[in-house]
């Protein structure tokens, strides 16, 4: 089996082992996320952190960026234009959002658009060593790659459910590393 074959099968097996759960306990288990990820990486005030609203059975971080922006985060949340392309524009208080595709919300176009230095970066299975398998079209690996382009070094956290995790992921040279997983048992650095 070839890697993305070998990729494939795992995102397939991991997103209906996430499907699986049910949903009062995807939203106990996105509470103790909260709780373990809210103190849990050190930023100074005004560091932008990227989020993201759930699709489908994914977490909701909501609860854990409220922490984060109560200790002077200034938030974003990812868009995509064009198919292809992730933009990351402004979350504000009070900002009306706007369907962005995918299934998914954001802040419309008027929304400062913004580099962000920590990215909570949804996925369908990592492993032990921090590697990871999107969602298959490879939006956050260009994102990530832009951002290294002009000199940016965004810090990356995995996050999903302790069901997602493979015992290891086949890596490819575009493949880049998290430095850290939140999932309902705690917060791992790599």
């Amino acid at each position: 089996m070839n890697i993305k074959d070998l990729k494939s099968r795992y995102r397939n097996e991991r997103l209906a082992a996430r499907d699986h759960l049910p949903a009062d306990m995807r939203t106990e288990y996105s509470l103790l996320m909260a709780d373990h990820g809210g103190d849990a990486f050190d930023f100074e005030p005004g560091t932008i952190i990227s989020g993201f609203l759930p699709i489908r059975s994914e977490a909701d971080i909501r609860p854990l960026m409220a922490r984060l922006k109560a200790r002077g985060a200034r938030l974003c949340l990812p868009v995509v234009q064009d198919r292809m392309t992730i933009v990351f524009r402004e979350l504000v208080t009070g900002a009306e959002l706007v369907d962005t595709g995918f299934g998914t919300r954001g802040p419309g176009p008027e929304a400062a658009v913004l580099d962000p230095e920590i990215l909570l970066v949804p996925l369908s299975a990592f492993d032990a060593r921090g590697n990871r398998i999107g969602y298959g079209a490879g939006h956050y690996d260009r994102a990530i790659t832009r951002l290294l382009q002009k000199g940016r070094e965004p810090r990356l956290i995995g996050i999903a459910f302790d069901c997602q995790e493979v015992s290891e992921v086949p890596t490819e040279p575009h493949d880049v590393r998290l430095q850290a997983i939140l999932t309902e048992s705690g917060f791992r650095t790599f």
